[in-house]
């Protein structure tokens, strides 16, 4: 069996890894955060797909502890609204789940009051399937060699890229169903509204053919 070239594998590999960033598989962002306000981020996930997190205030001054205002509460939520992480008045932290709900999931960052108000700076690195892969430690732990290494990626790689079209295909059917639904309702209000009018025009002239024969004019 004759293997492909390195050349040949490197060029699918980017390929391949293009085609995954329209499936957004990380969210890795940096916001400011103010006193009693609350900052959400969402993320659409597949069913059984690892999703991991990490948080952490940036310290304004390197070399010195953190102020005592810069503290922040976490939650992860399910489309659902079922809890799959939480965190209270912390300045740093991290989560790790498989995903059993596909859809929106939410993680909403909020800091306490202060007076005066307090400004924070929060780093948030949210990844999901493919992104959370540490490739670095599949390589030293299992002793292979570049190549082999490039081929464990592309295999993973169209892997996640199949169950992520699965579930894109789940989610068509999910949105052709509601248009059918929401078709049959339609033509059934539009029969409906027909029968009023139809119904409304019939009763006026019933009126007006009465009023004109008590008045004799016909």
């Amino acid at each position: 069996m004759a293997f492909p070239s390195r050349d040949a594998c490197r060029r699918l590999h980017v390929v391949l890894v293009v085609m995954l960033l329209g499936f957004r598989p990380s969210c890795s962002v940096r916001f400011d955060l103010q006193s009693g306000h609350t900052r959400c981020i969402g993320e659409d996930m597949r069913a059984s797909a690892m999703s991991v997190g990490k948080f952490a205030i940036v310290n304004p001054h390197d070399g010195h502890p953190l102020p005592e205002t810069h503290k922040l509460s976490v939650r992860v939520t399910s489309p659902h609204g079922n809890n799959y992480h939480q965190s209270e008045n912390v300045e740093s932290g991290q989560f790790a789940f498989t995903v059993a709900e596909a859809g929106d999931y939410t993680a909403c960052f909020w800091a306490p009051d202060h007076n005066p108000q307090a400004t924070m700076t929060v780093d948030f690195d949210w990844r999901t399937g493919m992104a959370t892969k540490d490739w670095s430690n599949v390589a030293k732990k299992g002793q292979v060699d570049g190549m082999e290494l490039e081929l464990k990626k592309l295999y993973e790689t169209i892997d996640s890229i199949h169950n992520e079209m699965f579930y894109l295909r789940e989610r068509e059917e999910e949105m052709q169903e509601l248009n059918q639904a929401t078709n049959t309702k339609m033509a059934w209000l539009s029969c409906l509204s027909l029968f009023v009018c139809l119904s409304v025009a019939g009763l006026q002239l019933w009126h007006l053919k009465t009023f004109f024969e008590k008045k004799k004019i016909i």
